[in-house]
């Protein structure tokens, strides 16, 4: 194994210079996501075919070339499962690496397996076993051993050799273009922010509120996740969601009121106890014209098993069609993303400026004309004449 481990701006320069005229690289990342809101940034992995390097991005203050090779057109960004890397280049450079090969989503649209991980396809390909015993590790502490450097180099040495045979069976099924509109529209997902106000769209369970109750729940979602944003501290560690739930439904007006409230814990309460008080107090006071109306759950639309059935047999049509796992094509999940957005005003998706995944990026050339065939069947009469103008 021979890798260059980088520490300084000159070395990063010179071989982000040098990468930059091949036509495609791997990247990965090694992260600590512990107790922060953010994954922490604690080593980039990087190979060009000739020079493999590991970048200590705690050592080096000026990223720009690396952000301009990450964002070269030119140059194929190769990842493994790249979800937790977007993010990771997100928040520490605000950059989305473009254009991105994801070896996993390419392995399960040639019919290799779906989800599959990035040992496990080494293994089916090159007839590699990989050892994966550092992916717990602190890569924020330093020295980093040679094991974990080891560890860290494997992750983009075999990603590169996997990638040539991997886009040939891509591109011998015309599916080249889904790889990359795939993780494009993931990193969209990775940008978009929930205004503060609709936070609490996301809380499970909401849809037992209503009134000056969900009010509540509104405002402590807002509150819980701007404190998270400012000090970078994972949601459940300001205080947990059920926690939040159950302050809105009891409304206690006083830390000893506060404290009885089952699963609350003596940490919630000294450190943000006054803080939630005064937000139940505020909502006390509140007008009934500012209660955010009840949160509306499909399962209690009479039309939704039927609806539901007949988008996932659309689904499957489509997954036959183009000989996918119906995995890909769209999830239970999908399926409901999709009709919550057309039925309600307000949901995750509209809040966050998202447009569901099943009539995005590549799948909406397929699946579109199908969706509007189904409300012309009368199947989804409930869908909004808004929804299918949105699409059009």
């Amino acid at each position: 194994m021979q890798y260059t481990f980088i520490s300084d701006t000159a070395a990063l320069e010179q071989f982000c210079a040098k990468a930059s005229e091949c036509s495609a690289i791997a990247v990965d990342t090694e992260f600590v996501r512990t107790r922060t809101l953010y994954p922490q940034l604690g080593l980039i992995q990087l190979y060009d075919g000739e020079q493999l390097v590991l970048v200590d991005p705690l050592k080096i203050d000026d990223f720009s070339s690396l952000k301009t090779l990450l964002t070269n057109p030119d140059v194929v960004k190769v990842l493994h499962s790249c979800s937790e890397d977007l993010e990771t280049f997100w928040h520490a450079f605000k950059i989305m690496p473009a254009p991105i090969f994801d070896s996993q989503f390419a392995a399960s649209v040639t019919g290799m397996g779906t989800s599959l991980g990035y040992a496990k396809l080494v293994e089916m390909m090159l007839n590699v076993t990989v050892d994966k015993g550092e992916s717990r590790t602190d890569w924020l502490a330093r020295p980093l051993s040679e094991e974990q450097c080891v560890y860290a180099a494997n992750d983009v040495l075999y990603l590169l050799q996997l990638y040539p045979e991997l886009k040939a069976k891509v591109e011998e099924q015309d599916k080249l273009a889904w790889i990359y509109a795939e993780i494009a529209t993931l990193a969209i997902k990775k940008q978009s922010l929930m205004p503060l106000d609709l936070v609490y769209l996301s809380i499970t369970h909401n849809w037992q509120l209503s009134g000056q109750s969900l009010l509540v729940l509104q405002r402590l979602a807002a509150w819980r996740m701007e404190t998270a944003r400012q000090r970078d501290m994972s949601l459940n560690f300001v205080v947990k969601e059920q926690n939040l739930l159950e302050i809105a439904k009891r409304q206690p007006r006083s830390k000893a009121a506060l404290s009885s409230i089952p699963g609350i814990n003596h940490h919630e309460v000294r450190i943000h106890g006054e803080a939630l008080l005064a937000i139940v107090e505020a909502c006390q006071q509140a007008p009934a014209e500012s209660f955010p109306p009840p949160v509306p759950r499909l399962t209690e639309y009479a039309q939704f098993k039927k609806v539901s059935a007949a988008v996932r047999e659309i689904c499957a049509q489509v997954a036959t069609e183009l000989a996918i796992p119906i995995e890909i094509v769209g999830s239970k999940k999908q399926v409901n993303q999709l009709i919550s957005w057309c039925w309600f005003k307000l949901d995750e998706n509209r809040a966050a400026g998202l447009v569901p995944d099943l009539i995005n990026g590549w799948r909406r050339a397929y699946f579109v004309p199908k969706f509007k065939t189904l409300s012309d069947l009368g199947l989804a009469d409930k869908l909004s004449e808004t929804a299918l103008e949105d699409i059009n």
